[in-house]
């Protein structure tokens, strides 16, 4: 257990290595970011955290914004913040656990608003506890919120993606996609899923020839958004 544990620790530490180094690259050699000026861009869990803080940085850009949260007051609060930065912004109330809400709120997007061309999966819930701890509902929770969403969200705009074969999917995970951590295993089930998906995905994209759809998967380790009190590990 021990040499397992001295592995894993090895491995974190390469690959936050490599994260540093490939940074401090790009600081001198940085890539060439594409415009997203006018891009139709949906955010799940836009109500505060990484949601709300990657819609305004969507805004300054001048994006058009589809803003998803469960919170009727955040996700309002967000686009209000958006609309003040000059971009367009629209708040919708979709509780990303219930797959017919999904679907419901993507048809409304499509009819009323347009095609979303870059979708950011970012919703995401935690329950941090061991896993005997860990009531049933909040398991399916995470992995209804945490995976589940991902495939219904892709599902209803990726076919106009499709047909014109242009568009953008960001996977938001985690760290806990990549390295199992005590005390959330649900959780990190859920974000490996999320991983895989984001994989998957960019690999029949490219299977079916559509190379002008692109993926990004996030794995950020931790931030400050509330979720988790007291934190450690």
């Amino acid at each position: 257990r021990n040499m397992n544990l001295l592995l894993e620790l090895l491995l974190f530490l390469a690959t936050l290595a490599y994260s540093y180094l490939e940074a401090f690259v790009k600081l001198f050699v940085p890539a060439r970011r594409k415009s997203v000026s006018g891009e139709l861009v949906l955010i799940t869990g836009a109500g505060h955290g990484v949601g709300r803080a990657t819609a305004l940085e969507f805004a300054k850009r001048r994006s058009r914004l589809v803003l998803w949260d469960i919170s009727k007051h955040g996700v309002e609060e967000t686009a209000a913040e958006c609309k003040n930065l000059g971009a367009t912004a629209e708040a919708f109330v979709v509780d990303c656990s219930k797959r017919e809400e999904i679907y419901s709120a993507a048809e409304k997007v499509k009819k009323e608003i347009g095609d979303v061309t870059i979708l950011v999966n970012n919703a995401g819930v935690i329950t941090a506890a061991d896993l005997l701890s860990t009531q049933d509902h909040q398991i399916e929770r995470m992995f209804e919120v945490n995976i589940l969403a991902h495939m219904w969200t892709t599902r209803a705009f990726l076919p106009a993606m499709m047909n014109n074969n242009y568009g953008h999917i960001v996977t938001v995970a985690s760290a806990a996609g990549h390295f199992g951590t005590s005390f959330m295993v649900a959780y990190c089930s859920s974000k490996f899923a999320a991983v895989g998906f984001h994989k998957a995905l960019t690999e029949e994209l490219s299977t079916l020839g559509k190379d002008g759809i692109k993926t990004t998967c996030l794995c950020p380790v931790f931030i400050n958004t509330g979720f988790v009190k007291n934190l450690s590990t």
